[in-house]
């Protein structure tokens, strides 16, 4: 009997430690606006899943099922009443995300904020740090290579408006052409954006640059121009990176895919807050993490990486 009783002893053993490393291993919540199922932020997923594995962390993604500020809101109160070891979190909207995210710092929980707020806003609300680009910068650098290419007017098709971080890019494009390059309001649904931006190319038909800033407005834009019998007359570039663009890039249909290498978002906080559990190492200075232009002499290479998830 008492053979049996230490057999079992050392079996419930074996199941319970797993049990017991994971119950102290650290706690990292992210709280983003983007779905997972989205091509940006399925590669933020992905780091922070891989992050994760390597490392041992227990680490979440939360996101609203559309763009919704006040059911990313809620998730956010969640995060924050979880006491996570650390938060990561994006900041599309200022007024209803900027609130909460000051409050989980003042409540002790270690914040970084990702990919929208930017580095000024992010140390006003007593984050750690700021890991992305700087969006209006992007978007300037864009509109000159733009201009460099000889457009004159160009558009900017916004999947969505009221995005802090996707009006940025299209305020840099502007600013960065030195000409007219009107906000085309669109959508996240691919056949109502692409019927949009044909709209506006057969009302506008002097347009000559499209800048789509995002994945969600690639596809589509390609479409609309390929259907409209206009390639290689209108040039197109493109926030983000996606196999699709990366081959339009290639084919020379698209003339760049700007990369603010996301996956860094995902991967990185989960390294950071790690090791500031384990060993009281905090991090000092913002992370930027792009922008980067990929060309058609970069794009072949990349696309393996972009179907792997990683670009």
């Amino acid at each position: 009997m008492n053979l049996v009783r230490r057999i079992l002893m050392l079996a419930a053993a074996c199941f319970l430690a797993p049990a017991l490393a994971s119950a102290d291993a650290t706690r990292v919540v992210f709280v983003t606006h983007g779905q997972a199922a989205d091509q940006y932020w399925s590669v933020v997923k992905h780091g922070m899943d891989d992050a994760a594995k390597t490392l041992g962390v227990d680490a979440q993604y939360l996101a609203p099922e559309t763009f919704d500020m006040p059911a990313m809101q809620k998730l956010l109160d969640a995060a924050i009443a979880s006491k996570p070891d650390g938060l990561v979190v994006s900041i599309p909207d200022e007024n209803a995300i900027g609130p909460l995210t000051e409050q989980a710092v003042k409540s002790g929980i270690p914040v970084i904020v990702i990919d929208s707020g930017g580095s000024e806003y992010s140390r006003k609300l007593g984050a750690l740090l700021f890991m992305g680009q700087s969006e209006y910068d992007a978007g300037v650098a864009a509109g000159e290579r733009a201009k460099a290419l000889g457009s004159k007017k160009g558009l900017c098709a916004n999947h969505e408006v009221g995005n802090i971080s996707l009006d940025d890019r299209c305020r840099g494009f502007a600013d960065g052409l030195g000409a007219p390059a009107p906000v085309l309001q669109g959508v996240m649904d691919p056949t109502e954006m692409k019927a949009r931006i044909a709209a506006h190319l057969a009302s506008n038909p002097d347009t000559d640059f499209i800048l789509t800033v995002g994945s969600a407005g690639a596809d589509p834009a390609l479409a609309a121009v390929e259907e409209a019998g206009l390639t290689g007359k209108i040039k197109l570039g493109t926030f983000d990176l996606s196999p699709t663009i990366l081959q339009a890039v290639a084919d020379g249909k698209m003339e760049w895919g700007i990369d603010a290498q996301q996956y860094l978002m995902g991967y990185i906080p989960v390294v950071m807050f790690d090791l500031m559990k384990r060993y009281k190492l905090a991090p000092i200075a913002d992370y930027p993490t792009g922008p980067g232009f990929v060309g058609k002499n970069e794009a072949a290479s990349v696309i393996d990486l972009a179907k792997q998830g990683v670009r």
